[in-house]
């Protein structure tokens, strides 16, 4: 087949620009068919333009089958819906590929799921959105982005306006150096996103290192916060610190000098990462590997755990102090099997914080794709009643 299927074709023709979130000036997407050839789409402002597949220089991989391409431009069954069924697998750069799916869907209007870009006085920041409800606001985990909410914008795109973002130092937004990227950080720029989305108060969702952030923000902004759901988040430790005074002494911006080539990052997340072998899982490990393989990427993501590991506990100004005076109601969510934020945190939270609801369930520390159902549904109830 020299020439490019029908499909592809009308995927290209109703690419909307508007939807779509180009980091630069130009970005390569190709578009393959299992069993067949490649085309690849090459994007510039205003401009799409599809030709055949040369050399291995594209940004992002987009790869179906015949069947599954015709179904997308027929719009029997939308592109996401494909990549979250594993009928679609998008590799290399999560945000394009994603993105192009986004901006060549049937769907149009308000509520359409799209990818922008929001300039603040903190930064700018990368963000996915769908729906036209109540807003909710969604914050990552440490080495994550916001199409780790990909499942949960699905779910609440119907009854809210669903935003997703990357948080200063992650994904595609920026990535200041010098940076803390601490709790206190992050929930000042979180303030300065709301008013650049002309936001008051919303709704936010904070998953684990983003759960410590939704506290913060809570602590320090209640007016702006509407109903907080933390899930699995991260919390002071209670337990002895033993590298403590020693990180206090070292700089993350030593991230900027280590040398992280790919053919050692990316077997790394293949072990440590659940659903590695799925086409999320995978797309995830690109991602990870994507911006930790950058240097400032690597500095935020250690100066990110640096501040999770020396959030002080006690004291005046100590997380569970303050945890004690939040005022936004909250839903915390848990995995019984969680390694990372044990389900033994709860107890400590009901102590502290005794108006709270918590959800526990049979899963791990990423309840929004282990057990997406019963994590969506206790979401939405908790919102709805706020």
């Amino acid at each position: 087949m020299t020439v490019a299927p029908e499909s592809l074709h009308t995927l290209v023709e109703r690419f909307d620009h508007e939807a779509f979130d180009l980091p630069g000036s130009r970005a390569v997407i190709r578009l393959a068919v299992v069993g067949d050839r490649a085309w690849d789409a090459t994007i510039t402002n205003g401009d799409i333009r599809l030709r055949r597949a040369e050399g291995a220089d594209a940004d992002a991989l987009i790869e179906a089958d015949a069947a599954t391409w015709d179904s997308i431009a027929t719009d029997v069954a939308s592109g996401m819906e494909a990549f979250r069924r594993g009928r679609l697998r998008v590799r290399r750069n999560l945000h394009l590929g994603v993105g192009f799916l986004a901006a060549t869907a049937a769907a149009r209007g308000p509520g359409r799921l799209r990818f922008t870009r929001v300039a603040t006085d903190a930064g700018s920041y990368s963000a996915l959105e769908a729906g036209t409800g109540p807003p909710i606001l969604m914050l990552h985990g440490l080495g994550g982005n916001k199409a780790s909410f990909l499942p949960t914008v699905a779910a609440l795109a119907p009854s809210f306006r669903a935003i997703a973002v990357d948080m200063l130092g992650f994904g595609d937004s920026d990535k200041p150096l010098g940076a803390s990227y601490g709790p206190e950080y992050q929930a000042r720029g979180v303030a300065k996103l709301l008013d650049a989305l002309g936001l008051e108060r919303a709704h936010v969702l904070g998953h684990s290192m983003g759960g410590r952030v939704a506290l913060e923000l809570g602590f320090r902004e209640p007016t702006r916060t509407r109903g907080l759901v933390l899930m699995t988040p991260a919390m002071a430790w209670l337990s002895d610190r033993p590298w403590a005074p020693l990180l206090r002494l070292v700089r993350p911006e030593l991230g900027l000098l280590q040398l992280a080539p790919r053919r050692v990052v990316e077997p790394f997340m293949k072990w440590a990462l659940p659903g590695a072998g799925t086409s999320l899982g995978d797309s995830a490990i690109d991602e990870f590997v994507r911006v930790y393989t950058t240097a400032r990427g690597r500095a935020a993501l250690y100066a990110a755990a640096r501040s999770v590991y020396l959030d002080e506990p006690h004291g005046d100004n100590g997380f569970w102090t303050r945890l004690q005076s939040l005022a936004p109601e909250s839903l915390f969510i848990w995995g019984r099997n969680d390694r990372l934020v044990p389900l033994g945190f709860m107890t400590h939270v009901e102590r502290a914080l005794p108006a709270a609801r918590h959800v526990e369930l049979d899963c791990g520390h990423l309840p929004q794709f282990e057990r997406p159902r019963e994590t969506h549904a206790a979401i939405a109830k908790f919102l709805a009643a706020q």
